[in-house]
């Protein structure tokens, strides 16, 4: 079960990853503006662009910020921010969409470490569930507690195409899975709350049933 959980683990943590550093927080806007144009009037040059409807309301950005941040922020008709596209100076991506109270609903990221994922989260902003894909081709989708927000549900597949579904307790702890190895002999596996396995049925080559010693 620990080999099992090693891969799953790595996985259902690569959208931590994903939407961790510059494109986690809210965009400080950059100071200053400088406008140039080229000799073909066909190019124009600065650090923020403001868009604005036709009563004078502000309906976006385009930005590049002090932290080095290349920004594009739409905004509704109340001037709330509803949707950015961000790409940090290291190669972070993400595009996310905000509710009309400002809370995060729907992000999806990439950065260059090769984590790639999408998160869904509640009326509240708190993540519910994510699907993550890693350069090695592991992938995961997470379901999160509404109440806490740690993992409860995770079901992966990994590089070598082992197929995993592990279920949390309220602490995170990982207490069931039930997986199928390369051989394709099922396995399943019970766990206390420090990771031990207590009970499991694994199938071995003769197809038959045994249930392994606590």
């Amino acid at each position: 079960m620990k080999n099992m959980r090693h891969w799953l683990y790595g996985v259902l943590a690569l959208t931590g990853g994903i939407l961790g550093g510059a494109i986690a927080s809210r965009v400080v806007p950059a100071e200053g503006l400088a406008l140039a144009t080229t000799h073909a009037a066909r190019e124009m040059r600065a650090q923020k662009f403001v868009l604005v409807s036709a009563d004078g309301t502000e309906r976006g950005l385009i930005q590049v910020t002090s932290r080095g941040i290349a920004d594009i922020e739409l905004d509704d008709a109340g001037g709330r921010d509803r949707a950015e596209f961000r790409v940090s100076s290291e190669g972070t991506s993400s595009v996310t969409f905000y509710d009309e109270d400002g809370a995060k609903r729907v992000q999806l990221g990439s950065n260059p470490t090769g984590r790639d994922g999408l998160a869904l989260f509640g009326s509240k902003g708190r993540q519910l569930a994510s699907f993550a894909v890693a350069d090695d081709n592991q992938s995961s989708v997470t379901l999160y507690d509404p109440n806490n927000g740690v993992a409860r549900v995770g079901l992966g597949v990994a590089a070598s195409g082992e197929p995993a579904l592990a279920l949390f307790d309220e602490k995170g702890h990982d207490r069931a899975e039930l997986h199928v190895n390369s051989s394709g002999n099922p396995g399943l596996a019970l766990a206390d709350e420090e990771g031990k396995t207590v009970a499991g049925l694994p199938m071995h080559g003769s197809g038959q049933l045994q249930q392994a010693q606590p």
